[in-house]
């Protein structure tokens, strides 16, 4: 079931290396809620308006400067963001708006223009065959989750892009600091809802999910004992209980529509996203420093010749060995949260 979303992948591969990450980031998630705390502050702006025309603007802006190619592609809106890449010509991407709280917009574009960008850069020679189709799920997500946390939320990029927004939106941000901001994008406080947590412990819901999936069909877990399980695990992954199975196990359709085997490769993404950051830093210097000037054509070009444009012609795996010089490790992604956070 895991291949049908990463090719190639088994369990006896993927199992060590999300215990690895569990192993690491449990504890190192309550050292982060100790020392941060788990109140959450309201932004500034609560109750400011930002009218959906300045910030649709205003999010094209943010995706020109990342070199997503708005002749080839366009910028709409849905209920849940989503990226189609028809081909490389044409590339569609999604987002969401609140007229209250502008930066839902803002991440949900990062997002997906980090999808967007890897079906840009697919080899349009190959078009119309396996080979200028994305190779997996996550490594599809790592680019994904590379552009919406390690550029979208960092210091360096608000230092930059607040002045671009109080350009754009005016006395809504009237008094707004980078630190402001920063409280905000950089919040930790465990939620029930996966969707909807931060980037430090989110991938504990995807360690659940997986822990699960595997006790399930392995038979140590009967299907009527899902509920409880999954109460406690997240009781002993992130300290809280949820209150009902609706913000429990039933939050996401990929059980009920028969998706095992998905919920690896968000967790994979990150690692992935993580892991090609650094090897980014290593080998062209400070990402920081280019991210403050607004430099991001070196970081695309580097991510289209060593993921992009090969489309399917490498395994995933092999991908990342070829591009990083190692197999998939979750220390990368510890350091960063640790470095970030602590």
């Amino acid at each position: 079931m895991l291949d049908q979303f990463e090719p190639g992948s088994k369990v006896s591969a993927v199992k060590p290396v999300l215990e690895g990450l569990r192993d690491g980031l449990t504890p190192l998630a309550r050292r982060i809620l100790e020392k941060r705390g788990r109140r959450s502050t309201p932004p500034v702006w609560l109750d400011r308006e930002f009218p959906m025309r300045i910030q649709r603007r205003f999010n094209k802006a943010l995706l020109h400067d990342m070199g997503f190619d708005l002749e080839a592609g366009r910028l709409d809106e849905s209920a849940h963001p989503f990226t189609q890449g028809l081909f490389s010509g044409d590339v569609r991407l999604t987002t969401r708006y609140s007229e209250h709280d502008w930066l839902t917009a803002v991440f949900s574009t990062l997002h997906e223009g980090g999808h967007g960008l890897y079906e840009q850069g697919l080899p349009e020679e190959d078009w119309g065959t396996p080979l200028a189709e994305a190779v997996s799920l996550s490594v599809h997500e790592s680019q994904s989750r590379f552009w919406e946390n390690r550029v979208g939320r960092s210091r360096p990029y608000w230092e930059r892009y607040l002045l671009v927004a109080k350009e754009h939106f005016g006395v809504a941000l009237e008094g707004v600091t980078v630190e402001d901001v920063l409280t905000q994008v950089t919040a930790v406080k465990p939620s029930f809802i996966r969707v909807e947590s931060d980037e430090v412990t989110y991938n504990l819901h995807i360690v659940l999910r997986f822990e699960l999936e595997e006790a399930i069909f392995s038979g140590a877990l009967e299907v009527g004992g899902i509920a409880e399980a999954w109460n406690a695990g997240m009781e002993k992954l992130l300290g809280i209980r949820p209150g009902s199975d609706a913000e429990g196990f039933l939050q996401d359709v990929h059980w009920s529509c028969g998706l095992y085997g998905y919920f690896p490769t968000y967790a994979m993404g990150n690692l992935y996203a993580a892991q090609i950051a650094a090897t980014i830093e290593r080998e062209t210097g400070s990402l920081d420093a280019k991210i403050r000037k607004g430099e991001f054509a070196p970081i695309r070009e580097w991510l289209r010749d060593r993921i992009h444009r090969h489309g399917r012609e490498i395994p995933g795996p092999e991908l990342l060995r070829r591009a990083t010089g190692g197999d998939l490790k979750p220390e990368y992604f510890l350091k960063y949260l640790e470095g970030k956070y602590l």
